[in-house]
């Protein structure tokens, strides 16, 4: 597999990670009560932190010249 589809897979996946941690983010404040709210925050910000980090890193690796 080439650089270039390697990076656009990867940046795929972040750009699921930010798509699950807004559907997360909105059943944790209208959605859920109690616990499953806490949790459920935590993962969805945990998850759109880890999805920035990975588009910066793609974005700042530069092209792949292919």
């Amino acid at each position: 597999m080439s650089p270039a589809l390697m990076k656009m897979w990867v940046s795929l996946a972040a750009m699921g990670f930010m798509f699950v941690s807004i559907i997360s983010i909105y059943l944790s404040r209208y959605k859920l009560k109690g616990v499953f709210r806490v949790i459920t925050a935590l993962f969805a910000y945990a998850l759109m932190i880890v999805s920035g980090i990975i588009i910066f890193l793609v974005v700042m690796s530069g092209p792949t010249g292919e």
